[in-house]
């Protein structure tokens, strides 16, 4: 089976709806009721470290469910691409565990785009268990003009 990714990036951004497991676009995003908002913001801990202990700074902002989603509206990242967590840098907006390698590789390519996002919680993705066990995702680069392509992929451990 043979799957034209950029073709159901596509897809997902022309406004995917939730399927009947609640999860939106081929990438398998989904919103969390409160009781899991703790273990989130373990995971969301996990994030942070992985970019300090890469030589990023990192603050940390809190806000409302309804301020972050606004937010992320408002950085251009399409409801088919949202992820867990939210940071800017450089101009750009990453969304989601997104490895610090291709946050430098983007700031040193900079392109015309928004920013990277990784749809979904990936296991070995930052943040997210051991990479040796690393479940198969991509990083999405999303354009200004609204396209979204491959930015880089990591292949299952």
């Amino acid at each position: 089976l043979k799957i034209d990714r950029d073709a159901l990036l596509a897809q997902a951004l022309r406004g995917a709806f939730p399927d009947a497991r609640g999860r939106y676009g081929p990438f398998g995003g989904r919103y969390v009721p409160e009781t899991l908002v703790p273990a989130l913001d373990r995971l969301e801990e996990g994030v942070r470290a992985h970019l300090r202990e890469s030589g990023f700074a990192v603050s940390f902002e809190e806000r409302s469910t309804e301020e972050l989603a606004a937010f992320k509206r408002q950085q251009g990242i399409p409801d088919a691409l949202v992820s867990c967590h939210t940071a800017t840098v450089g101009g750009y907006t990453i969304e989601g565990h997104v490895p610090a390698v291709d946050i430098r590789r983007l700031l040193s390519d900079a392109p015309d785009a928004i920013g990277l996002t990784v749809p979904g919680m990936h296991y070995g993705s930052p943040g997210m268990g051991s990479e040796a066990e690393r479940e198969a995702y991509d990083v999405i680069l999303i354009g200004r003009d609204g396209s979204a392509s491959t930015f880089s992929r990591y292949e299952a451990a």
